[in-house]
């Protein structure tokens, strides 16, 4: 059958099904913005899209996620306007939630059966966790119900959805979760692994090797969700207890919550937490900036003790990864971190806001050499034995999209409807 799949930097987490599908035998197309000209990848044919339009200046905040996902709704609309030009009609369509690519894609294919691949339903109660920012804006939950209107809009038309974590199933709407299946997150544990002789030079000077203490923290972006708060406050006690240990941090620098001029986590937690360390402890922490996934590896290979926390939302990105490369992980006791971690034989969790606390997990475990050994190995054999893309998760996969071919399809939003189901939304607001 013909496939499409949509995503903005595929093959992003379609880098294993996307090929299996087509040695299976089915036609597989993929629309995304990584490329700027017609071409193929693993021989899939990649076809691009473009955003026609920015974000409009002074639109209302609270819209402005919805408005970002609809211009690129609107993009994919047109690129599969041009496919079905082609005379290319798929029987199945892939796409993620994250960025709105699905929304308008069943106006163009209106018999395609849709498929989401769903992270996480917010909640208006998500701004409550964290005590520390939860008071700043009364109106919070208001926006965060706002944030929901891109993710109902693409779900009311789609036929099937699949999900990580039964944690991740669980935050959406009742209504919806028959529509959901859970299929565990895939990373080929055979590309991954223990390296004894990793190496990495910083600046051109320090060279660290596994013979060091490395403390490594590794997000997309560094802020309270991923709890590099709480992180950076544990790190006073942790630099005059370790006085030779490192501390490698990499991820994009986000932007503080009411910040003068933008000023970002790092800058503004380094301002509060300076006095609390000698200059030369601080010169033992390392940011090192927004990486790939190849450089993410190497930096957990070298890791003694990795730190890995998250708001109560989707899975981490990297926890999978870390895990499977036999770090010895300390995690905050979150929802996401609980459905991967088991306390105590796959890693340690630690209350999420307890700073001391992690502080002290996290020097005791560099004493515990044998200790660490134990926990990376388990963690190591968890991963081979319910994330491994090609012997557990792919089956899965594919099995999901050979049932998405055969169930009914649903109807798209028409125009009256779509303005019906936004104003029964705004009505939550």
């Amino acid at each position: 059958m013909n496939i499409l799949i949509i995503h903005p930097h595929f093959p992003a987490q379609f880098s294993h099904l996307a090929p299996a599908l087509l040695q299976a035998g089915h036609s597989v197309v993929a629309l995304t913005m990584q490329t700027e000209a017609a071409t193929q990848w693993e021989g899939i044919r990649l076809v691009p899209f473009a955003l026609q339009r920015g974000a409009t200046a002074g639109v209302h905040p609270w819209l402005a996620e919805l408005e970002g996902k609809i211009v690129v709704g609107e993009a994919c609309m047109r690129a599969a306007v041009g496919l079905k030009a082609e005379g290319f009609e798929p029987q199945v369509i892939l796409a993620h939630s994250g960025w709105g690519e699905g929304l308008f894609v069943k106006d163009v294919w209106p018999e395609a059966r849709l498929g989401i691949c769903c992270d996480y339903f917010r909640q208006s109660a998500d701004g409550d966790f964290d005590a520390e920012f939860a008071g700043q804006d009364p109106l919070r939950a208001a926006g965060l119900r706002a944030q929901q209107l891109a993710q109902r809009l693409q779900f009311d038309q789609a036929d099937q959805g699949m999900v990580p974590t039964r944690w991740q199933a669980d935050s959406f709407p009742k209504a919806w979760r028959d529509r959901l299946t859970v299929v565990p997150e895939g990373i080929d544990i055979d590309a991954l692994g223990p390296k004894e002789d990793i190496s990495l030079t910083l600046n051109g000077q320090l060279s660290l090797t596994r013979q060091d203490e490395v403390i490594t923290f590794v997000c997309r972006e560094l802020s309270p969700q991923v709890g590099f708060h709480v992180f950076m406050r544990a790190l006073p006690d942790i630099l005059k207890r370790r006085p030779y240990a490192h501390v490698l941090i990499a991820g994009g620098d986000g932007v503080a919550a009411g910040a003068a001029a933008g000023r970002g986590w790092r800058e503004s937690l380094i301002a509060e937490l300076r006095s609390q360390a000698a200059e030369a402890d601080w010169r033992r922490v390392h940011f090192v900036g927004e990486l790939t996934a190849p450089q993410w590896v190497g930096l957990l290979q070298l890791s003694t003790v990795h730190v890995q926390m998250r708001y109560p939302s989707a899975v981490p990105a990297g926890l999978l990864e870390a895990m499977g490369i036999g770090c010895t992980v300390v995690g905050s006791r979150t929802a996401p971190l609980e459905a991967i971690i088991q306390d105590g034989e796959t890693g340690r969790l630690v209350d999420f806001f307890d700073s001391r606390g992690l502080a002290g997990e996290v020097c005791r475990l560099l004493d515990a050499p044998e200790e660490r050994a134990r926990l990376g190995r388990q963690a190591r054999e968890f991963v081979r034995n319910h994330h491994d893309a090609r012997t557990v998760c792919l089956s899965q996969q594919l099995a999901w999209v050979e049932g998405l071919a055969v169930v009914s399809p649903a109807s798209p939003l028409g125009a009256g409807e779509l303005r019906s189901s936004l104003k029964d939304i705004l009505a939550l607001l």
